[in-house]
């Protein structure tokens, strides 16, 4: 894969349809993981741990499993009345084992019409892990789309990585089977083109900052600074917005966000985003769809940009794309 280096002072203003100003997803991510694997490492399950000393992969730790299952049996459906009570609904995204093993989390996300994304095969198995064996890399993906072509009904359109961890040859693959848009790349507020030799990919950036494990778990904010920082970061773009188009993701996982003494900072500042005119409600498959038709308008000449074949790679630069630089 490949993109341009266009920082955001070189692009023009990204216009959203209807004068929108920020395009406002909020992603609950509804991920499951094995109990052991077959390993005596330790078994890092995409995504951090409640306890220390994370056990052996071949080791049940019940403390950390169980935590992380709270949210399948309890906070998924929590945030879900949230929602349900503001009248908005979420972009979720979904593990293969989600579909097959958690199948009611997943019903959950469908009779509320809410964006479905694939998000791997199971959350511990990263892609990462097959860096050096793009055959292996592609078998996970490829069973991770025909499972979620059996369970949501029509084929995925966007991905997510487990822990964002893919590799190389990761949005490659996506294209090649069609996909629209990936999630793992979390360096803008814009969407813009991930060239492959499939042709072009949307980015549409997911966040590890304005998300709740790093907020919550990682950073130990309470309820009330998670609430202040969201409405901060909103503000922000929203005043920048004025000028040119942004998006804000919210990252959201059910055994984090979805305890009960912190669903008040979802809903207070879901409260705030509708007092904003110009929030645009969206999904990432919206905003990649019409990015896709517009880009021209945003970054004139990405698509053509770069040029890519087995084994060789080209870059045509036009008077507007000289001095872009290779990220």
């Amino acid at each position: 894969m490949h993109y341009d280096y266009v920082p955001i002072s070189q692009r023009l203003p990204l216009k959203w349809p209807g004068g929108k100003r920020v395009a406002l997803i909020i992603t609950l991510n509804l991920e499951t993981w094995d109990l052991i694997k077959d390993t005596d490492k330790p078994y890092y399950a995409g995504g951090p741990a409640i306890l220390p000393d994370v056990l052996p992969g071949n080791t049940p730790d019940f403390p950390n499993y169980t935590w992380r299952e709270y949210g399948q049996r309890v906070g998924a459906f929590r945030l879900f009345d949230v929602f349900d009570e503001q009248k908005v609904r979420p972009s979720c995204t979904i593990n293969a084992v989600t579909a097959l093993r958690r199948r009611p989390m997943l019903d959950a996300a469908l009779a509320r019409g809410c964006e479905i994304l694939a998000h791997n095969y199971e959350q511990g198995e990263l892609l990462t892990n097959y860096a050096r064996d793009p055959a292996k890399e592609r078998d996970v993906i490829e069973r991770s789309l025909k499972v979620y072509e059996q369970s949501v009904g029509r084929k995925a359109r966007g991905w997510l990585s487990s822990s964002l961890r893919g590799t190389l040859n990761t949005a490659d693959i996506l294209a090649e089977h069609g996909l629209l848009f990936y999630c793992d790349l979390m360096n803008d507020d814009q969407p813009y083109l991930v060239q492959t030799p499939h042709g072009p990919i949307v980015s549409t950036p997911y966040t590890n900052e304005i998300n709740d494990f790093t907020i919550l778990t990682r950073r130990n904010h309470t309820t009330s600074e998670f609430r202040d920082i969201l409405i901060e970061e909103l503000s922000v773009l929203y005043k920048e917005s004025a000028h040119t188009g942004k998006i804000m993701n919210v990252g959201l996982h059910p055994h984090v966000s979805g305890r009960a003494y912190r669903v008040r900072a979802l809903r207070e500042f879901i409260r705030y985003a509708k007092s904003l005119r110009g929030v645009w409600w969206t999904t990432r498959e919206e905003v990649a769809s019409w990015y896709l038709a517009n880009h021209e308008s945003h970054i004139p000449g990405s698509a053509a940009s770069h040029q890519t074949g087995r084994g060789k790679s080209k870059t045509k630069q036009t008077s507007k794309s000289k001095g872009k630089r290779r990220a």
